[in-house]
């Protein structure tokens, strides 16, 4: 009997923002799968090792992701990590894949999940509390109050068209291009709120554009909220 394979989100940070199902399900499979040169460099591994009991014994799949948008090189590698979980699953063994928040929103995980499931096997996905859902909470606030509109956008991409949108935006993976970013929303006079690492020991937030450093950790976002009469 093949195994399955398991998306699972395991938060934005904070050991104790898991889910009794996100913890039941990497519990009960042997084989863990983290998208870094080992468990020791794996963000979401140290997350998941603050709750999730005999996690150190379970075999662990290292499948890192080059930073690059390079397609054909991304595409090889997804391939590769795909084959690898392929060959646990053919021996009966379900796998877990640790990713960050929510394996749905930006994450290398779903690339792989398509990929295993195209070749027939069978996989699911382990929702996860997202970062920016943390960050909103962190921050006592919503993202979105009755009509307003919701938008999560990529910042290593263009944000200058996006920021023109109507309602509220979240920058994603703002860190890369921060001083843009800072820039960008200095230029159009829009209010911004940086959280930094949220959840984690070393969390930072900025509530002011100007105090934004140039540059911050990977898990970085940007809560641009328009200003309302309400």
């Amino acid at each position: 009997m093949r195994g399955t394979l398991y998306g699972v989100g395991v938060g934005p940070g904070d050991p104790k923002l898991m889910t009794y199902l996100a913890v039941e399900t990497i519990e009960r499979c042997p084989v863990i799968a983290v998208p870094a040169e080992g468990r020791g460099h794996a963000v979401s591994y140290k997350i998941a090792s603050g709750i999730v009991k005999g996690l150190d014994e379970k075999e662990c799949l290292n499948l890192s992701t080059p930073m690059t948008k390079d397609k054909k090189v991304l595409a090889e590698n997804y391939e590769k990590a795909a084959g690898a979980i392929i060959k646990q699953l053919e021996l009966g063994r379900d796998v877990a894949y640790l990713t960050l928040g929510d394996p749905t929103i930006y994450s290398t995980y779903i690339y792989i999940h398509r990929l295993v499931r195209e070749q027939g096997y069978e996989v699911q996905i382990i929702n996860g509390i997202t970062s920016f859902c943390a960050a909103a909470a962190r921050l006592g606030d919503s993202l979105a109050d009755r009509s307003e509109q919701l938008h999560i956008i990529p910042s290593t991409y263009d944000i200058e068209e996006a920021l023109t949108y109507q309602g509220n935006k979240v920058l994603m993976k703002a860190a890369s291009k921060l001083s843009v970013v800072k820039q960008i929303l200095q230029e159009k006079d829009v209010r911004g709120i940086m959280v930094e690492n949220c959840g984690m020991p070393d969390e930072h937030i900025y509530a002011d554009i100007r105090e934004m450093p140039d540059q911050a950790s990977y898990y970085t976002i940007v809560v641009v909220k328009e200003d309302s009469d309400d």
